[in-house]
């Protein structure tokens, strides 16, 4: 029997990671587990750059925290999280490890062999390296899922209609 208290989805903001938090809140309902939502910026101290860093990390904190419905914070006791890493796998991995996560949801973009050799992939890296099973995402025209029309009214409701 599977027992998942703990899921993390990891987000980067793109449709797939969109995809990757439906899929993540589907199993936390099914399995009555706590969500937690990961973003992994670079460090903004490190960098040269116009704005404000703390500014820049509370204006992410709060679009990691905008993707949480109000049931999602009420049902599933989740959680936004930000953390500063120029490695987004090892924060994930690292966040994953420190807080018992039982299952990593993450979307992938689905690169060729070729340009996961140029560029890598956040996503395979955190696969070999999890200390828990990890879900992929990849396409969200591909949803497996049907959806939730309460969770899309609430969704809908927190974002002023828009998506």
């Amino acid at each position: 029997m599977i027992l998942l208290k703990q899921i993390l989805v990891a987000t980067d903001f793109s449709d797939t990671s969109a995809a990757a938090l439906d899929y993540g809140r589907a199993l936390a309902r099914t399995f009555g587990a706590s969500l937690h939502l990961l973003h992994v910026m670079e460090n903004p101290f490190l960098r040269p750059m116009a704005g404000d860093p703390h500014a820049i990390q509370g204006a992410t904190l709060r679009r990691v925290a905008g993707r949480l419905t109000d049931d999602d914070r009420y049902a599933l006791h989740a959680t936004a999280v930000l953390e500063t890493s120029d490695n987004p796998a090892d924060a994930i991995v690292q966040y994953a490890r420190a807080r018992g996560i039982d299952l990593i949801v993450m979307g992938t973009h689905g690169r060729s062999a070729v340009a996961q050799i140029l560029v890598g992939s956040v996503a395979e890296r955190v696969v070999r390296m999890a200390p828990c099973p990890v879900l992929t995402v990849r396409h969200p025209e591909h949803e497996f899922l049907v959806p939730d029309p309460e969770a899309a009214t609430v969704s809908n409701s927190n974002t002023g209609g828009q998506s």
